[in-house]
This record gives structure tokens, C-alpha cells and sequence, in this order.
């Protein structure tokens, strides 16, 4: 935990969220198909919960038309916004090296792996309403459904940003317990975000949602942070690395050194 600097690694990665994916969400509306929009729209709802003042903001950024959208973001404004949103991934992919203890040469640098995780995360982004609800069926179908796509999704980003440095089924543990802590705060977002958000746009005016914004956003990528490095540590413990084959570098080496002396 020391090594990783939870705290640390928490604020930056909050910041680079804020800074980078937010913008990115207006440039991908902006360009998105109206089906698209609305369905991105609902889902930004879902996640945040979103209602009154709030809502009847973001309902008008979304909704100003697209030639409107377009105009404001530009298209070398859209291109930067694209190009600064890796910065989300470097430092996803920063905080997984650190959690599994990989060095900085212990990877190969493959800008594409960038990309294709902010696109990934966008298509999730775009299905958290109907998966939410269990596409149609209720909240019973919908919560696991939501659990499992956040494992698979979490499974999947260790696997990609570390570029396969570190094999499948040690990076199950870190996977379950990220999406137990996203999903748990994603529930209780829908109790204080709406109210917060209301209460700071009718204190502060448009800037008050940011601080409670990047409030929220900390706190999501701290548990995001802790939980990746605890599965990490897990994973290396005896009880689960003979299970899942885990093959911890740390300890082979001090095997390797105790033998040698």
C-alpha cells in the first residue's frame, strides 16, 4: 500500500478524469449519433442519479443540437480532447504496474492499448441505463448484471494495461473486489449526488458542481486504487497464489538470494 501511494495515485487520477474524460464525454456527444446522445444522456442519469436543477442542466447541453455541440468543442479542439484523454489510461495503467510491482521497463509502450480502453469504457458508459435496469426486466436482474460487467471490465483493463505482464487468474481478486467498491458507490450515489449537486448549483452557481464532482471522483478512484492493490496482495498471498498460479517476483527473489547465501 506504501509502494502505491494510494492517496497519491487517488488524486491523480481523479484529476486526469475531470480534466480529460469529462471534456471527452461533450466531444463524444457532440459527434454521437441523437440515439447515441440520448442513451448517453439517461446514462449519465443513472450513475449520478441526477434530478431538478442539475439535470435540467445537463439536459440542455446535451439537447442544444448537434451543429451546436460541434461549434463549441471544434475540430482541433475535439482532436486534443481525444489525444489528452489518454492520460486517464497512463495513469490507470501507472497505478496497476505499482499494484502488481511491475517495472517501468517491464512493459512494452503501445499508445493503441490507450485508446481502445477509453473506448471500451465509453460503450460501457453508454449501456449503464438499460444494464441498470436489467434491460427491461428490474433492479433484481439489473444489480448482478452490473456487478458481473464491472468484474469483466475491471479483469479485462488489468489484463490490458499491463499488457499481459501479469497472467489472467491472478488478477480475478482485484477485478471482484474493484467492482464490489465501484458498484457499492455507484448505489449510494444515487442518495447524496443529486442533492449535492443541486444544493451547490443553487449556492455557487455552474462552478459549485465541480468541487462536489472531484469530490466524488477521489473517492471512486481511491477505492478503485485500494481495491487493485489489495487484490494484488492477495493474489500473492499462499492461501490464493497455489490456486491461481500466481508467481510472485518478490519472493522468488529472496528465495533465490536466501538460497545463494
Amino acid at each position: 500500500m506504501l509502494s502505491v501511494n494510494v492517496l497519491d495515485a487517488a488524486t491523480r487520477l481523479a484529476a486526469q478524469c475531470f480534466l480529460t474524460a469529462v471534456p471527452l464525454l461533450f466531444v463524444f456527444g457532440s459527434f454521437a449519433p441523437q440515439g447515441v446522445r440520448n442513451q448517453l444522456l439517461a446514462s449519465v442519469r443513472a450513475v449520478f442519479g441526477l434530478k431538478g436543477a442539475a439535470d435540467h442542466q445537463l439536459e440542455q447541453v446535451y439537447q442544444s443540437g448537434t451543429q451546436s455541440l460541434q461549434e463549441t468543442t471544434g475540430i482541433i479542439g475535439s482532436l486534443m480532447v481525444v489525444l489528452s484523454a489518454t492520460a486517464v489510461s497512463r495513469a490507470m495503467q501507472r497505478l496497476c504496474k505499482r499494484a502488481w510491482q511491475v517495472p517501468k521497463g517491464g512493459t512494452k509502450v503501445a499508445p493503441w492499448r490507450w485508446f481502445v480502453w477509453i473506448a471500451v469504457w465509453l460503450a460501457v458508459l453508454v449501456l449503464q441505463a438499460p444494464l441498470r435496469g436489467g434491460f427491461g426486466v428490474g433492479l433484481w436482474l439489473g444489480a448482478p448484471l452490473t456487478l458481473l460487467c464491472q468484474t469483466a471490465l475491471w479483469w479485462w483493463s488489468q489484463h490490458l494495461l499491463l499488457a499481459g505482464a501479469v497472467r489472467w487468474p491472478p488478477l480475478l481478486p482485484g477485478a471482484v473486489l474493484t467492482a464490489l467498491a465501484v458498484t457499492a458507490l455507484s448505489v449510494s450515489a444515487q442518495f447524496y449526488m443529486p442533492a449535492a449537486l443541486n444544493r451547490t448549483l443553487a449556492e455557487y452557481g455552474s462552478l459549485g458542481p465541480v468541487f462536489t464532482l472531484l469530490s466524488w471522483l477521489i473517492v471512486v478512484c481511491a477505492a478503485v486504487a485500494v481495491s487493485i492493490t489489495v487484490g494484488a496482495v492477495l493474489a500473492q498471498e499462499t492461501p490464493l497464489a497455489h490456486r491461481l498460479g500466481t508467481l510472485p517476483a518478490r519472493r522468488d527473489a529472496e528465495a533465490v538470494q536466501g538460497g545463494g547465501s
